[in-house]
C-alpha cells in the first residue's frame, strides 16, 4: 500500500491532494509538529535521511522530495493524468512551473523567512532575496492572468506543487495576497475542487485552507 507520511502544516499536503485528485488508494499517516520548536517529531525524521516532509513509502521504497514523489505517483498510479506529454501544447509551461515551484520560488520564500530574523532589510542578502521574492510573486500574478492553471488549460502537477507556496506556507510569514487579484481568483477556483477540500480536511483537520 502506498503510504503518505504527512507532517502537519508542511509541503506534504501536496501529496495528499495529488492522491485525492487521482482517486488512487493510499494510506495517510499524519504527524504533529513538536510543541517546543514546531519541528518534525523524531519518528518522522527517522523516515528519511533528510528528516523533512514529504515522504512516501510504497512497499520497500522510501521516497522524499515533492517533485520526485509527484512524478513517481503519476507514473506508477496515475496513467499519465495530471502530467501533459511532449505533444501537448501546454507541455513546456507545465514543466516550467512544476520545477520553478521548489527550485526557485519556495527556495526564495524559505531564504526570506530565515533572513527576516537576521538584520532585516539592512542585511544585503535580504535585499537580494526580497527582490527575488517580489519578482516571483509578480510572475505568479501575471501567469494566473494568462491561463486558468499554471500548466495551462488544465490542472496539472504544476498546480499541485504551486498551491502550497500560495496558501499554507503563508502561515509561517503572515503574508497577505490582497494585492494579487489573479492569485485570489485562482485560489477560489482551487478551493472549489472536491479533491482539494477532501485533502485539506484529511491533512489539516480543523484548519481552514488559506485561500484568501
Amino acid at each position: 500500500m502506498l503510504t503518505v507520511h504527512h507532517l502537519g502544516i508542511s509541503q506534504s499536503e501536496r501529496i495528499v491532494w495529488l492522491c485525492e485528485e487521482l482517486g488512487i488508494p493510499y494510506a495517510l499517516k499524519r504527524y504533529d509538529r513538536r510543541a517546543d520548536n514546531r519541528l518534525a517529531p523524531d519518528d518522522f525524521k527517522a523516515l528519511h535521511p533528510m528528516g523533512i516532509a514529504p515522504v512516501i513509502t510504497d512497499g520497500d521504497l522510501v521516497l522524499g522530495e515533492s517533485g520526485a514523489i509527484c512524478d513517481y505517483i503519476c507514473g506508477k498510479y496515475g496513467d499519465g493524468r495530471l502530467s501533459p506529454g511532449p505533444d501537448d501544447p501546454d507541455f513546456a509551461d507545465h514543466l516550467f512551473w512544476f520545477h520553478w515551484s521548489n527550485g526557485t520560488f519556495m527556495a526564495t520564500l524559505m531564504m526570506q523567512l530565515v533572513l527576516a530574523g537576521g538584520g532585516g532589510d539592512a542585511n544585503p542578502a535580504s535585499v537580494f532575496v526580497n527582490d527575488r521574492s517580489r519578482r516571483g510573486w509578480e510572475m505568479v500574478e501575471q501567469r494566473l492572468g494568462e491561463a486558468p492553471f499554471f500548466g495551462g488549460r488544465n490542472l496539472t502537477t504544476a498546480d499541485i506543487m504551486m498551491v502550497y507556496c500560495l496558501t499554507t506556507s503563508r502561515a509561517f510569514r503572515g503574508l497577505s495576497i490582497d494585492a494579487f487579484p489573479n492569485i485570489k481568483a485562482y485560489l477560489g477556483r482551487i478551493g472549489e475542487r472536491p479533491a482539494y477540500r477532501r485533502a485539506m480536511e484529511k491533512a489539516e483537520p480543523g484548519m481552514a485552507p488559506m485561500l484568501a
